[in-house]
This record gives C-alpha cells, structure tokens and sequence, in this order.
C-alpha cells in the first residue's frame, strides 16, 4: 500500500528518523546487492571476469551518477509542492522533468555507448580483460533508461514521504537479481553478460513496481493539462538538477584519483583497502540516508512556509547522525578485526592489520561525512544545489591536493587522511552556505514561488 507523509507537522527528529528507517535499510541492500554479483561472477567465471566487472566501476559511477543527478530536481520540486499542498504544481514539475530527463538520459546513454571503449583503454583497462568490461558495460548502459525510470519514481515516492515501497522496490530487486544471476551465470555460462542482464532486469521489475505505487497514488496522478508546456518549470528542473548531475561525475573522478593513490601502494594494501571499503561503503550509508531523509524534511516544511521546523530539523538531523557515527566508530574499534576476518581469511595476517587499521582509521572519521550529507540535502531542497555542487568541486580539489601532499608526511595514512579532509572542506563550505541563507527567510523560498517571481 502506497502511504504519503507529511512531515510539516509532529516531531522533527521522529519524523525524519522514522521516514529514514527504510531508506537506510534500501541503501544497504543496495550495497548486498553488488556484493552478490561480485561473489557470482568472481566465484561462477574467475578472477578476471571479476577484475573486468570490477574496471568498470568508477566509469558506471561517472555516468550513472550523472542520470541520478538529473532525477533530482523532480524529487526537490514534488517535496515542495507536496509540503504546500499544491497537487496542481506537483503534478506539472513530474510531467515537465520526465520530459527533461528521458531527453537527456537518451543523449547519455548514445554518447556513453560510443565512448565507452576509448575510455577504457584510456584509463589502462588491462588487455586479456578489455572486450569483457566493454561488454559488460555496455550492456549495464543500453539499461539507462531502465535505471532513470527506476530513481525518477522512486525519488517521486520519496518526496511525498513514501520510503516504505522504495524499499519494497529494492528488496524485490535484491531476489530477483540474485536467482538471475545464479541462473544467466553459472546455469547458462552466459559470462559477465548475464551478470549485465541480470541487473537492467531486476531494476527494471523494481522500476515497474514504483510505477504501480505512484499511479495508486489519485492525488499525483498525471493528467492531461498537466502535459501542457511550461517551460519555466522545465527550465526550473533543469538549474536544480545539472548542478547535482555534475556534482555526482565531479565526485566519481575524485574517485577515481583516490584509487590511483592506493593503486601505488603494494598489493596487500590494496587488498586491504578494498575489504575494508566494502565495510565503510556500507557504514557510509547512515550519513547519505538520513542525509536524503533530512532533504525531503526540508523541502516539505519549505513549501509550507515553515522556516522553524526547518531550522529545527535540521539541527536534530545533524546531532543524530555525529551520534550514530560516533557509535559505528566505537563498534568498530570492537569488532573491526573479526569482521575483516570474516572477509578475508586467516591467509595473510598483513592484510588483516592494514585493513583493521583501514577500518577503524575510516569509520571514526564519518563525522564530517555526516554533516556533509545533512547540509548539501538541506540545501539542495531549498532549491540552492550550486553550492553543494561547488561543495563537490572543492571536495575533488581538496581530495587532489592533499592525495599529493600527505602520503609524503604519512605514508599510507596520509591517503585515508586525504579522503577526510575532502570531506571536511565541503562540509565547512556547505555549513558556512546553510547559516547565512537561513539568516533571512526570503532565502528559503519554494521553487514554485521563484518561478511566479520569474513568470512576473
């Protein structure tokens, strides 16, 4: 069943904990779900099958990223106008950002099919595993549409406070992506292309069923004025999702530097990073969720003209997530060591202590991410996400920078360093950005009313 929540009333802190619940619960299955293809095709084909599955990470990441960037001025413009109550605008931002986003997924999906092996071999791709990571890319990118369908609707179920059945979405995905790849992998020896297919498939059946949730939803449903042309509001979905878009591939590069970094190191310590990084993305998933949870918090309470509770949210936000960071931290100080263990073996005791160190080094540092995410949401549902897209590009210099400086003072800790100051730049900039526009309440006003000022 389709549920909606109105977070513009009630307690702040329980509002946005409790709607943040299942996404948090979404993200991580999401991290479950890539760790099964990893398990399948790594143990159903073999190691370099692995690796060129592996390669194309940062690549699905800088082009994908770009996509979920562009689904986010939908979901700012719908918490907006849901938190108003204006069905009428809600309706219209779906109508006007669906025909902006299937536009430039289109564009992004022919450029990347035709870039894509140039940019493999350019980033070094190793030849015995080059036509495998082409394929299987290739194939991961004919499914972005099938992927922009699935985040345009979930990200429309978030914004009018339905989190449940984005998870519900997730956890059929899960399952169906599971048995797909145990079936197209090793029951049909179909290679890393079933491990492709198995994945546009189960988003696709995820995508199917947030449409279902959303055309049970009579008060969103699209109608036929809602199709009429308004280009401010098409013009308005752009400016709020080009900056989050680039952002996102701005980040992917920055990732990709980092993993240079490591890449100099000798093995154990990339195999030590690697497994402790399956940890941390996992860990990293309170600070992104509540963070997004916090985003739709804002933009409800934005468009019901209710400054005090943003102010309020937001500060509640922030202290529960330094708190649950603080409290991964302290369980990792515990219980790190024989969760890397249980990763990786007894084999090489080498590679347990880099990792452990890894780990725990990381996961007391989330602080800062935590306050990242809390702010750059906030912001970009008040219809600011410029600064959190110069928050990203100060981030990817930050990054850079101290990846060349501090591994000189510190060796290896010096690059788990450099990630940290990255993320403490942005947060300072981001932090900076919310108390000066929080200043006055005329910087906080609802996309739906910048557009009449323009439409004036």
């Amino acid at each position: 069943m389709t549920q909606t929540r109105n977070m513009t009333s009630g307690s702040c802190a329980g509002q946005i904990f409790l709607f943040g619940l299942p996404l948090l619960a979404g993200n991580i299955l999401q991290q479950l779900y890539n760790l099964v293809d990893t398990v399948v095709v790594g143990r159903g084909i073999g190691m370099n099958a692995l690796a060129s599955v592996g390669v194309t990470g940062s690549v699905n990441f800088l082009v994908l990223g770009f996509i979920l960037g562009m689904a986010q001025g939908v979901t700012i413009l719908v918490s907006q106008a849901f938190g108003a109550g204006d069905f009428r605008r809600l309706r219209q931002s779906i109508a006007m950002s669906l025909i902006l986003n299937l536009a430039v997924g289109v564009v992004i999906m022919i450029v990347s099919l035709l870039g894509v092996r140039r940019l493999l071999v350019w980033m070094n791709t190793s030849p015995e595993i080059l036509e495998d990571a082409v394929l299987y890319i290739q194939l991961i990118f004919w499914g972005i549409p099938v992927s922009l369908a699935y985040n345009f609707l979930a990200g429309i179920l978030r914004a009018v406070g339905d989190s449940r059945n984005p998870l519900t979405a997730m956890i059929i995905a899960f399952i169906v992506n599971t048995i797909l790849d145990v079936l197209f992998v090793i029951s049909f020896h179909m290679g890393v292309a079933g491990a492709a297919l198995a994945t546009v498939t189960a988003q696709g059946i995820s995508a199917l069923y947030c449409l279902w949730c959303f055309l049970r939803l009579k008060q969103i449903r699209l109608q036929r004025q809602d199709w009429i042309w308004n280009g401010l509001i098409l013009k308005q979905s752009f400016l709020l999702s080009l900056p989050v878009a680039i952002m996102n591939s701005i980040t992917a590069v920055g990732v990709i530097f980092l993993a240079a970094a490591i890449n100099a190191y000798d093995a154990a310590y990339v195999a030590a990073y690697s497994a402790a990084q399956k940890v941390i993305v996992i860990l990293e998933q309170i600070s992104s969720t509540f963070g997004m949870a916090c985003g739709t918090f804002v933009g409800q309470n934005l468009g019901a003209g209710k400054y005090d509770r943003i102010r309020r949210g937001v500060r509640q936000t922030n202290w529960m997530v330094i708190a649950m960071n603080l409290g991964t931290g302290l369980l990792m100080a515990v219980c790190g060591r024989g969760l890397i263990q249980l990763m990786v073996g007894e084999e090489s005791l080498q590679v347990i202590d880099i990792a452990t160190h890894c780990l725990v080094f990381l996961s007391w540092l989330l602080v800062p991410l935590g306050i990242l995410w809390v702010y750059r949401c906030s912001l970009q549902s008040m219809s600011d996400t410029v600064w959190p897209m110069c928050s990203g590009i100060l981030e990817f210099a930050a990054r850079t920078i101290f990846i060349m400086l501090l591994p000189k003072l510190f060796g290896f800790d010096g690059v788990l360093a450099a990630e940290v100051s990255a993320w403490i730049s942005a947060a300072i900039l981001l932090v900076t950005v919310y108390v000066f526009r929080m200043r006055t309440s005329a910087s906080c006003q609802p996309a739906e009313q910048n557009l009449l000022k323009t439409a004036d």
